[in-house]
């Protein structure tokens, strides 16, 4: 008798176990919490665990296996966010670490046209302005001395005999000015060599430009020859932007493209400029590419050799966005959230393409009016693994 009871006390536990789970299958409502999911009751309660109130849950038997659904509660407690996707405008935004330095388009050298020495300089260091027309150095040179002395000859012969031979006077006078012009003497100067007829043998050169001295290799007492370097100048009102660019980066480069030059020791001050120059040879060991963005340089407060950023933005295009934190992404690819007519969440894999401003270009797998969530899709991700066992991006394919 003590086992036949035993038995039938057995019978009576499992039968009352299939009658309390029978109507959580059948019911079209459960009850859960929602600091703990893991607790499922088929009727009102608190939780046994955080003692909260549980959360009527509406179960929705025509949802897809793999759309989550969440209760209006765990929406609020997630700080879960919809948007509907639409065309908006993005453009891509490179920024590359550069250096401000001289414009060679504005700079000069200023060059003996004739040999000699350097008895004087009148600008003896780097980084000192030179106005157009100011002196700069004096030279001793025979070749110049005796230019002028055949100059004054012309002149002397000219005035004696210019009535009693055949010679043409004016000619060679016209000869010996030239030849005096061409070797850097000015019209005054000339003029003055006329008037006193006598000339000295220092000779006065004076600056064919203005601007700052970046170059002075000569000193006084030295020799130039003809064509020599005496001094290179360089106007800074305006200067060029260089950086640096892998030539992975190069497709993302338009000529057209605008470019910001920011100036972190003015505060971040930026200053808009163009493209001037993207050098066509690649370094080999490199694989560094050299851009050139001209600025302008109001009062000269920019120095070459200042630390800058150059900013390049592609031109704007329409496309589908969304808020960078509405993707989520791993080894396997990219997927957002997207909420259905019946209120449940399902992950769908995306395709990305530029990315600007905290937003992200969508090239595939979405359509204008699709309802994504751009707010808590960690949560839900986290959500689904933990009810479903499994990644929602598992078999998924673009």
């Amino acid at each position: 008798m003590r086992y036949v009871l035993l038995i039938a006390i057995s019978f009576a536990v499992l039968a009352s176990c299939k009658s309390k789970k029978a109507p959580l299958k059948e019911a079209s409502t459960y009850y859960t919490c929602s600091m703990d999911p893991q607790v499922i009751e088929n009727k009102p309660g608190k939780c046994p665990i955080c003692h909260m109130q549980l959360t009527e849950v509406k179960i929705n038997e025509a949802a897809d296996k793999d759309e989550l659904l969440l209760s209006e509660q765990q929406i609020e407690l997630g700080n879960v966010k919809t948007d509907t996707i639409r065309t908006g405008s993005i453009g891509d935004q490179l920024i590359l670490t550069g250096t401000l330095n001289f414009d060679q388009m504005k700079s000069s050298s200023v060059s003996s046209r004739v040999m000699g020495r350097v008895e004087r300089l009148y600008f003896k260091n780097s980084g000192d302005y030179v106005k157009k027309g100011a002196a700069l150095y004096d030279l001793y040179s025979e070749e110049l001395n005796n230019a002028k002395q055949e100059y004054l000859l012309v002149l002397e012969k000219k005035k004696t005999f210019s009535n009693e031979t055949t010679i043409d006077f004016d000619q060679l006078l016209h000869a010996a000015k030239n030849k005096l012009l061409l070797w850097g003497l000015s019209d005054e100067q000339i003029q003055s060599l006329e008037k006193d007829k006598s000339f000295n043998s220092i000779t006065t050169f004076f600056s064919t430009s203005s601007g700052y001295i970046t170059q002075l290799d000569i000193r006084e007492g030295d020799y130039v020859m003809e064509g020599g370097t005496i001094i290179k100048l360089a106007d800074l009102s305006s200067l060029w932007a260089e950086a640096q660019v892998y030539t992975s980066q190069l497709a993302d480069i338009d000529n057209r493209s605008l470019a910001t030059v920011q100036l972190p020791d003015f505060n971040g001050k930026e200053i808009k400029g163009r493209i001037e120059f993207v050098n066509p040879e690649i370094n080999p060991d490199t694989r560094i590419n050299l851009i050139r963005v001209s600025i302008a340089n109001p009062g000269n407060q920019l120095k070459p050799g200042m630390p800058a950023y150059v900013v390049i933005k592609s031109p704007q295009k329409k496309t589908l966005t969304l808020p960078i934190d509405a993707v989520l992404r791993d080894g396997k690819g990219a997927t957002v959230w997207v909420r259905s007519a019946n209120g449940s969440f399902k992950s769908r894999m995306v395709e990305l393409g530029l990315e600007s401003d905290n937003r992200i270009e969508i090239i595939s797998g979405l359509s204008a009016g699709d309802v994504v969530v751009i707010s808590g899709a960690y949560l839900i991700q986290s959500e689904y693994i933990f009810k479903k066992g499994a990644n929602p991006m598992e078999g998924m394919k673009m």
